[in-house]
Formats: C-alpha cells, structure tokens, sequence
C-alpha cells in the first residue's frame, strides 16, 4: 500500500509533463495551421476592414474609361470627391442658383392626369413675390440684331467647339429648341426655393409613376441595338438613363422609412435594387454627368462673364467666385480636359437628320413632365430636363440645321437649371462610388444567406 502510493506520487509530475507536451505539441500544430490559413485568406480588422493592400484595379468594380466619353472612372470620382462636389454644393446655396422659376401647373399633351400623392411631401412651397431676388423680376427688352453676329467660315457639319469670347450680353428670354415649354412666356410661372424643395422619396407611384418612364424610353429613346456603333443613337438613351438613375439615387438616399414617425434616411435595398443591381445604370450616370460637365465647362467665358445678380453683393460675389472656381480649376482642367468629345457627333450626310431627330425626341420627354402627377415631381423633373437642354443646346449650338455657330444665348433659369443639375448628378456619382461596394456586399450576402441556412437543413 505504502509502496503503491509513492510510485503513484512519483508518475503524476511525469504524466502533467507528457500532458504539457501534447498541449504544446497542439498549439505549434494550431500556430502553423492559422498562418497558412493566412497566406490564402484576407486579415480582418477590429473595425471589420481588410488589411489586404489595396489593388485598385482589382478591388473596384468600374475602371477604364467611361463609354463615349473622355475620361476614365478613377478619375471622375477623385475629381468630383475633391473639386465639384464641394464648389456645387456651396453654389446651389447661393440666393441666385436657389430660385427656379417654373410653370406647375400645365395640362398633359398626352393624356388625362390620373397622378396622385399620398405624401404631403409632393407638394411644392412656392415663393411669395417678396421673397425671391429683385433683378429677377425684371422685364428683359431683347438685344438688337446687332448683337447677335454668327461665327461663318465652319463646315456645315462639323461640330464647333469653341464659343465667341465676348459671349454675355445679358440675360435673356429666348426659347429653348431642345425642350418642349415656352421659356418666353412668363404667364403662369412662380419663382420656387429649391432649398425648401428637395428632391427626395414622395410617395408618387403606380401605374402613372411608370407610365411617364415607359412612354420616355419606349416612345423616345428606345435601347440601342446591341452592338450598335452609332453614338448619335446612343446618346440619348444614355442621357435619359444616366438622369433615371440619378433620380433613383436620390429617392433611396432621402426615403421616409417610417410614415408614423417621420423618419427619414436610405433605403438601402431600393438603391440596390433599381441602380446597383444593373452596372449599366452606373456607367450611364457617369456619361451624363461628363456629357453635362463638357457643357459647363465649354461654356466657361459666358459663365464667367454672366451678371450673378440677386441683389445681395456679398451672396451675389460669392456665386460668381464659385462659377470661376468650377469653370477654371486647375486639377479639373489636369485630370479631365475634355469630359465629353462632341465634335464626333453629327457627322455625314445623315447628321443633319439624326439632330432633328433627336431634338424632337428630347422635346417629347421634355413635354412629359407636365403629365407627371406629382408637384414636387414635375419640379425636379422640369429643373433637371432643362438642365440636360441646355447643356445639349451648349454642346451643339443649332436650331435643327438652321442658325448653325450662333452666338450663345442663355436664359438666367437656364444655368440655373444647368448648375442644379450638375450638383445632382455630382451627389449620385459620389454616393454610388462611397456606398455602392458595401451596399452590394450586404445585398448579396442577404440573398447567400438562406440559400446557405436551406442548404444546411
């Protein structure tokens, strides 16, 4: 017993040390496993971040250059995040670009309105006539055909890029050829805050919510062919699309998530669903916001040299110093010098013809904001499709295939319309750019995860 006892106090040290020695054996075994492991799979942060070094090429899912354009992806989201996207939004503030006159109220061309709003958020605030700046007010006389001396010696075809130098000569009322309304008739039109307006989710729905895109793209910019190589036949589809998703965008980043409580904020699923999801959406908003770019930055003399008059020095200097920024920075000018070419538009003997074509087209989509049933609907809608009018009236500066090479003329509710728009287009750019990889992310792993949960089962 006595003897048993001690041989038994004596093996218990040896077998905790063969036990070590498994133990260790074990963790070496573990270590060397994990750091494989390692070799082959990312490194996750505390913060839930990958340690990988960056690939830019690998890592994001739109490179290269942006279709029909001038300039590649990288490059448009350095430069909008560094330059635009600031100077827009502090020039949208600005008392001359916040006031938007516009017609409201007009009857449909094409059909009875059956729109309705649930939200009181589709209903516009209008300017009461003391708020919105005095000079705006102001009856415009017209210039003397004097004035107006057209630029000759151009090919009749050919696209110019260059507009005369001494290009402003004051506010005008002329008409827009590109879009439908008669920016000339003052009858009816109300100044409104587009500040006090924002374009967000409001409810506006249903069968005549669809039935305006489903005329617009249907009836006037139908998808180009496969394959098709003619950019005059993609052109404007692509405009029209790249606007759609901009919309869209905005509707998913200011969404009412609970009516009951009036709560706002992104509707995560909803930008995945209608942009994410369709990688051509995406390249189509990049193309317009280059396309609409070009003609802000083609147009730089006049806009440099247009009066920002509201009546308020200090606000009015302000705008003028933005412009000024926007229109002659350097990095801008380095990156991206020419966003869009439009000089290889309209060429041939069918040139002519495909221009006609196209502007009456792009007058009917005009025309089909005053079907949409919704006031605060039609006012971005009407605000934005001048926008794009006006760009497209800087970019090819013909009526049809008379007055070629005229002289610029732009209404002051023009660049409004033209610099709202490109703030627009600028906060979907970079919204898409900053979000759209992690919203993808938790998209597709919602939809992987109950495929794995059933497969498990």
């Amino acid at each position: 017993m006595g003897m048993s006892a001690e041989g038994g106090d004596e093996e218990r040290p040896m077998r905790r040390r063969r036990t070590w020695r498994w133990a260790f054996a074990a963790l070496i075994v573990v270590f060397f496993a994990a750091a494989f492991a390692s070799i082959n799979a990312p490194k996750i942060s505390l913060l839930g971040f990958t340690n990988k070094p960056c690939q830019c090429s690998d890592s994001r899912k739109y490179t290269g250059i942006v279709e029909d354009c001038c300039c590649d992806f990288e490059t448009v989201d350095t430069i909008n995040e560094e330059v635009l996207h600031p100077i827009l939004q502090e020039a949208v503030t600005t008392p001359f670009f916040r006031y938007f006159k516009v017609k409201l109220w007009c009857d449909c061309p094409f059909w009875p309105d059956d729109g309705m709003c649930r939200l009181r958020d589709c209903s516009v605030c209008e300017c009461p006539e003391s708020e919105f700046p005095e000079p705006f007010k102001k009856p415009f006389h017209g210039l003397s055909s004097d004035n107006l001396i057209c630029q000759e010696g151009k090919p009749e075809a050919a696209v110019d890029r260059t507009l005369d130098t001494k290009v402003f000569r004051g506010w005008v009322e002329i008409d827009n050829p590109w879009t439908y309304d008669d920016e000339t008739d003052n009858a009816e039109m109300t100044y409104v805050n587009l500040q006090l307006n924002p374009e967000r989710y409001t409810g506006y729905a249903g069968p005549s919510a669809r039935r305006i895109w489903e005329a617009t793209y249907r009836e006037n910019c139908p998808k180009y062919p496969s394959g098709e190589f003619c950019p005059e036949k993609r052109v404007l589809y692509k405009l029209i699309s790249g606007l759609h998703t901009s919309i869209s965008v905005h509707i998913a980043a200011d969404y009412l998530l609970d009516e009951t409580a009036n709560l706002w904020g992104q509707n995560l699923e909803l930008l995945y669903d209608r942009v994410l999801r369709y990688p051509d959406r995406v390249k189509n908003l990049y193309f317009t916001f280059l396309f609409v770019l070009r003609a802000v930055t083609k147009a730089a003399d006049y806009l440099e040299q247009a009066e920002y008059d509201t009546g308020n020095s200090a606000e009015d200097l302000k705008a003028q110093s933005l412009m000024k920024q926007l229109l002659y920075n350097q990095k801008l000018r380095a990156a991206c010098p020419l966003p869009f070419d439009e000089a290889k538009l309209w060429q041939g003997q069918s040139g002519p013809e495909l221009m006609q074509q196209t502007q009456k087209q792009f007058r009917n989509i005009s025309a089909l904001m005053d079907c949409v049933g919704c006031e605060k609907c039609r006012l971005w809608g009407k605000l934005q499709v001048l926008g794009l009018g006006t760009a497209l009236k800087i970019l090819f500066s013909v009526n049809g295939h008379e007055h070629l090479n005229q002289p610029l003329q732009l209404q002051r509710n023009e660049v409004i319309a033209l610099v709202n728009l490109l703030n627009r287009l600028s906060e979907s750019v970079k919204l898409v750019h900053e979000m759209g990889p992690s919203v993808e992310k938790i998209m597709e792993q919602q939809v992987t995860a109950p495929t794995a949960a059933k497969s498990s089962m």
